[in-house]
């Protein structure tokens, strides 16, 4: 693929930024941040009602059949407007979970409510910052879950879970109904994101794939999971880049606008730099899904991303001064959610071993 969208695309991209920017707002999200557990419902609601649960899932089940080139397009766009929410990332990497290694009777079961949006799915791989553990902390015996994995991203109003755990001492990846599951809500500085602690307890849970398969499969769905939050890091940028850039010809000091200063306007220029070479990063990645080099891709699409969201949200900051950290104008939001978006899928340390490892092996 091209790295340029065809007017299809660009009109996803269009009408869902139309969309968005029209329904969601800093005045909304501000009050999330003191709430756990709390969501932007509006947000949810716009992605159930245009679709964009069931976008790159099978009609077989109720999706688009579109692909993750479309779904990221929609990231990049929440990502702009602060979506207050991460169903759309963990459903998708549940859904994907389900239709590639799940059986005919699971994926009846769950994928009509994971593409309808009615189900919330949630992935629980880590065990701390160890992004996809050699030796889960939860294990797997007759049918039964135990264990607690720990900061599952969407765990406070997850319906379902995909749960990497160990069985008979190897990897295997579990599909679990989280009815009963005791969750320990977890405090963060983006409450929005619902963490939770997954406290399983003898929980009945179904094998979806086991061995050592089970851990390829895993690094795959994170790996999916990542370019999608590649997108939304990258949308962030964007939105903080331009903020910048039209707070620095507006705001004057001795006389002339403050973009006039080369150490505003360098920046400036430095940040549309990576911004454009992350949402580079992420069409390539997003269009090597099913490849051999999707992981490498992925891995590229993440480490840029996320340098490009966090330089973004501490420029934009320095270059508003005073008011860029108060509570009003919002710029936290941004940094907050750079913040959350860095960890989540496993951080930078993870994928640039990912990276390496790729690389290292296809020059053997």
């Amino acid at each position: 693929m091209s790295i340029l969208y065809d007017e299809e695309q660009q009109a996803i991209a269009t009408e869902s930024r139309r969309v968005l920017e029209a329904r969601v707002n800093k005045d909304e999200l501000l009050p999330l941040l003191e709430a756990t557990g709390a969501y932007h419902q509006g947000f949810w609601a716009t992605a159930k009602e245009q679709g964009w649960t069931a976008l790159a899932l099978p009609e077989a089940h109720g999706g688009l059949a579109l692909g993750l080139v479309e779904l990221g397009l929609i990231a990049h766009q929440a990502g702009r407007t602060l979506s207050g929410a991460p169903f759309l990332t963990s459903n998708f990497g549940v859904a994907k979970a389900v239709a590639l290694y799940g059986s005919d009777a699971q994926q009846t079961r769950w994928l009509p409510g994971l593409a309808s949006g009615e189900t919330i799915g949630a992935i629980a791989f880590s065990d701390g910052a160890d992004a996809l553990p050699a030796h889960p902390g939860a294990t797997l015996a007759g049918g039964r879950l135990s264990g607690t994995r720990g900061g599952v991203t969407g765990g406070l109003a997850a319906d379902v879970a995909v749960v990497l755990a160990q069985e008979n001492g190897a990897p295997a990846l579990a599909l679990v109904d989280l009815s009963g599951i005791e969750r320990i809500p977890v405090q963060s500085f983006d409450n929005s994101r619902c963490i939770a602690d997954l406290r399983f307890d003898g929980a009945p849970a179904e094998l979806l794939i086991a061995g050592e398969a089970a851990y390829e499969a895993a690094l795959h769905i994170l790996a999916l999971q990542a370019v999608v939050t590649a997108h939304e890091q990258t949308g962030g940028a964007e939105a903080l880049m331009e903020i910048a850039r039209d707070y620095a010809v507006t705001r004057k000091a001795f006389g002339q606008p403050i973009g006039a200063f080369q150490s505003i306007k360098h920046r400036i220029a430095e940040l549309y730099g990576l911004v454009e070479l992350a949402r580079a990063n992420c069409i390539h990645a997003a269009a090597r899904e099913g490849q051999d080099d999707f992981i490498t891709a992925a891995a590229a699409a993440r480490l840029s991303a996320t340098e490009a969201y966090d330089a973004a949200a501490r420029d934009c900051v320095q270059i508003h001064g005073g008011i860029g950290v108060t509570w009003e104008i919002g710029l936290h939001l941004h940094m907050r959610r750079a913040r959350s978006l860095a960890v989540e899928q496993g951080n930078l340390f993870f994928w640039e071993d990912v990276l390496v490892d790729r690389l290292a092996g296809e020059a053997a």
